[in-house]
């Protein structure tokens, strides 16, 4: 009887051992406030990337993995996950729509050949922009088989202006070197015209520079389930120096987007440090999110999707959510369980986790936690940003002044308490559809 009743407390004690391990490395503000004033002092110049600011922040960024003791990826020296793109630099530009040039400014154009030389007569595929295709719609055109010409009436003026915004910094201009062949057409452009258009011509010379970048990525080894990893994400890339009109700031310093999610990895990395978790933890700062999400697609491609069992991939939680405080919602929470053991996790707790309130927004598929959710990890990110409201998102005013410090260190406490039983191995999220 004495044994048998020994035995049934053991698992009591180590749960309770386990608690005090996990108590004893609660999150500080003092620790988010350090970091997060780093990350977005203007010493940082707005972490663009290719820019000496994001060179920088990856230094500081290893240095803080090595202080909370993680290791680099197998194989690894070092935190830095390099990898290269291609830049194309546009040259000569020479557009005629009934006879007439069109200017510059009048062309979005993406190509992926050094030189272009069309017709109306070429193999070309040809669109007409008719006011209902969103952005995002004519972006996917782009990732056609087929060369693509879009039109733009001149009753559209204003929406051309908007789609030039939008596309100016996606990946039109630039490809990622990888080992795997990637299909794209060698051209795509959308030029805004008259509206009836009766014969064209597009003659285009640019040059192809190469660029490095790296993710920065440390580890904390699992021991009993090693092989399956739990991911904590954020980029920590930004859109460095900008115009503003309204102000004589120029730095875009991006402390809620995402000073505040790269925050919350390194203070939960030194949270997990000493915890011996079942999984592996991986713990990554992506780069080149601003730019087309290049950072994540490399590491991704790094990774054998089933070994990964979640991603937290954290972004923009610098303010109260529109629930409030203790709360933050999850992109994709209807696609997985990932939610409810999360918020199972902090049953008795203040905190809630609800679905995406924005979803026609597309949060889901807006960042990084995308490319592995694709493959059918249950990749989530977690927010609070009110992204319908915020007139400082994407702007010179997205300052460190502006944040809630201690709502953050709340929310990353959370993040961390309500992950305990996937790090454990004790819960596994069902997987999501893979695309």
């Amino acid at each position: 009887m004495k044994i048998s009743w020994l035995k049934g407390l053991l698992p009591l004690l180590l749960l309770a051992l386990t608690q005090i391990s996990y108590s004893q490395s609660k999150i500080k503000a003092r620790e988010v406030k350090r970091i997060i004033q780093t990350l977005a002092a203007d010493d940082m110049e707005g972490r663009k990337t290719f820019e000496p600011g994001i060179a920088k922040a990856s230094e500081f960024l290893e240095t803080e993995f090595k202080k909370a003791g993680l290791q680099p990826l197998p194989g690894a020296t070092g935190y830095r996950q390099e990898f290269h793109m291609a830049v194309w630099k546009p040259g000569p530009l020479d557009v005629k729509v009934n006879g007439q040039a069109v200017a510059a400014d009048k062309v979005i154009m993406s190509s992926y050949s050094e030189s272009v030389n069309w017709t109306d007569a070429s193999p070309v595929k040809v669109m007409v922009y008719d006011g209902e295709n969103s952005p995002r719609g004519l972006f996917t055109a782009m990732n056609s088989d087929s060369n693509t010409v879009i039109w733009v009436g001149d009753k559209y003026a204003a929406t051309f202006k908007q789609l030039k915004g939008y596309l100016a910094h996606m990946s039109g201009k630039m490809e990622m070197e990888t080992n795997q062949p990637v299909e794209k057409p060698s051209a795509f452009m959308i030029l805004q015209s008259g509206d009836d258009v009766e014969n064209w011509s597009i003659s285009l010379q640019q040059e192809k520079e190469r660029k490095a970048l790296n993710n920065v990525v440390g580890i904390i080894p699992g021991t009993s389930k090693a092989n399956e990893m739990v991911v904590f994400s954020g980029h920590y890339d930004h859109l460095g120096i900008v115009k503003s009109k309204d102000s004589k700031d120029s730095i875009a310093n991006g402390a809620d987007d995402d000073a505040s999610g790269v925050t919350a990895v390194v203070t939960l990395a030194n949270y997990y440090k000493n915890t011996n978790p079942a999984r592996t933890l991986v713990f990554v700062a992506f780069t080149a999110e601003e730019i087309g999400g290049f950072g994540s697609k490399y590491f991704s491609m790094q990774l054998d999707p089933a070994k990964v069992v979640a991603m937290f991939n954290i972004e923009m939680i610098g303010k109260e959510s529109k629930f409030g405080r203790n709360s933050a919602f999850i992109t994709g929470y209807e696609r997985s369980d990932f939610g409810k053991i999360l918020q199972e996790n902090l049953k008795g707790s203040q905190f809630e986790f609800h679905p995406d309130p924005y979803p026609e927004q597309n949060l889901f598929y807006r960042s990084d936690n995308a490319t592995l959710a694709k493959l059918g990890v249950p990749a989530h990110t977690i927010s609070t940003t009110q992204i319908d409201k915020d007139k400082l998102y994407h702007s010179v005013g997205d300052e460190v002044s502006t944040l809630d410090i201690q709502n953050i260190t709340d929310i990353i406490n959370a993040i961390a308490t309500s992950a305990r039983s996937i790090v454990d191995g004790v819960d596994t999220p069902a997987r999501i559809d893979p695309m």
